[in-house]
């Protein structure tokens, strides 16, 4: 056992120093010879043992003669250390890929291969005074009316619902990969924009109203939204320019925007976005499985059929 773990050793510190590199050609040698039920060359052995206990030696020599009585039995605790660090380190890498996290879709915790959290980070939606934070396990569309999303039907047997928030930042990082996903796999799509920043209720009737108004392109609405700066999001006159860019009769769209029924709509929709116990944007729900959080384009993709 104490060849694996100093080809593992000698090789890392290998990358750094010549001496090292040579260390780490015996150790690989030793193995290669364990593996092919031979005996490890002894000479090896006894030299590492012996730069370790001089190094120790130097330090306490009540530690060198542990060192020395128990070498093999410390040997087998640092191979099964190794051991179960590389199952861990593996089974990261492995959820990481298909989740984005290193501990399973939408779990929390630290990733090795995502230390900031990037992946599951949100724009928090306002909690409902007198009620509990809803959790991962509460997030369901079985009382939500996806009817009053906007809907792209592609005749396919997945289905995509993406809510979102056009300035919030991680909804933004999100939408990439979720048009990536629906140029390339084509799934049924759902869209619903869920105002999460406060100040925005005006953005939020213009998405309605675009979404109602039949004469311009609403998606490439979306698109536009998405892909302008935040800054200019929140200017009423480049919204205008917006709704002009995507066909839209403008004088249809102000109609709309002066109508007193259209904020009584836009509540209607943020209420049923609601019934999804939507936490935070973005969230997407592929074939009814809910992600939260702006994952890399291949977990979405992941869980199509």
């Amino acid at each position: 056992m104490f060849c694996f773990i100093a080809l593992l050793v000698f090789s890392v510190l290998g990358i750094f120093s010549a001496t090292h590199r040579k260390f780490a050609k015996e150790a690989f040698d030793c193995v290669f010879r364990r593996i092919t039920f031979r005996p490890c060359n002894t000479g090896f052995r006894e030299k590492v043992r012996g730069i370790i206990l001089v190094k120790l030696m130097k330090r306490s020599s009540f530690f060198a003669k542990v060192f020395n009585k128990y070498f093999e039995l410390i040997a087998w605790i640092f191979f099964v250390l190794m051991i179960v660090s590389t199952f861990y380190v593996g089974r990261g890498a492995y959820n990481f890929y298909l989740y984005g996290n290193c501990n399973g879709v939408n779990e929390e915790g630290f990733c090795l291969f995502d230390p900031t959290g990037e992946n599951n980070k949100i724009s928090p939606v306002a909690p409902t005074c007198g009620l509990d934070t809803p959790t991962v396990d509460d997030l369901s569309l079985a009382n939500t009316d996806l009817d009053k999303f906007f809907f792209i039907d592609n005749n396919s047997e997945d289905t995509v619902v993406f809510i979102g928030c056009y300035v919030c930042d991680f909804t933004r990082k999100a939408f990439p990969d979720i048009e990536k996903l629906l140029e390339k796999k084509k799934p049924n799509f759902y869209f619903g924009h869920l105002p999460v920043k406060h100040g925005s209720d005006f953005i939020s009737s213009y998405d309605y109203c675009a979404r109602e108004d039949t004469s311009g392109d609403y998606w490439k609405f979306v698109e536009l939204m998405f892909t302008s700066d935040i800054e200019n999001i929140n200017d009423q006159n480049y919204l205008q320019e917006v709704v002009d860019k995507a066909g839209y009769d403008k004088s249809k769209i102000d109609e709309c925007l002066a109508d007193p029924e259209t904020l009584a709509s836009i509540e209607q929709n943020i209420f049923n976005i609601g019934n999804t116990n939507i936490y935070g944007t973005p969230l997407v729900f592929v074939n009814n499985k809910a992600i939260v959080g702006p994952k890399p384009y291949r977990v979405y993709k992941g869980f199509l059929k």
